[in-house]
């Protein structure tokens, strides 16, 4: 069993940035890939970025390539998404996903445990 809490959530304006983070507990960290979600009001939950268990392979989504970095510090249980020049369509709840397998993977069935995640706000 893992537990995930993420934080660094908030209200930002367009252009800026925010930094959320994830830490986990349980099992242990190194074994599983990690991935960010997010669901916007009326809208199906969709995949952000995703990391490798030992964070040499990564992938994103096309919307956020460029502007999100997925990263890890295996030794603090912690996954981060850096998010810079924040758009409004950016607002949505973020959620934070483990999967059992070393592969990062963006498909949110893939995925096993699940954060309750953190609201993130862009105003224009």
């Amino acid at each position: 069993q893992v537990q995930l809490v993420e934080s660094g959530g908030g209200l930002v304006q367009a252009g800026g940035s925010l930094r959320l983070s994830c830490a986990a507990s349980g099992r242990t960290f190194s074994s599983y890939a990690m991935g960010w979600f997010r669901q916007a009001p009326g809208k199906e939950r969709e995949f952000v970025a995703a990391i490798s268990w030992g964070g040499g392979s990564t992938v994103y989504a096309d919307s956020v390539k460029g502007r999100f970095t997925i990263s890890r510090d295996n030794a603090k249980n912690t996954v981060y998404l850096q998010m810079n020049s924040l758009k409004p369509e950016d607002t949505a709840v973020y959620y934070c996903a483990a999967r059992s397998g070393i592969i990062a993977t963006m498909t949110w069935d893939d995925y096993n445990y699940w954060g309750q995640g953190t609201q993130v706000t862009v105003s224009s």
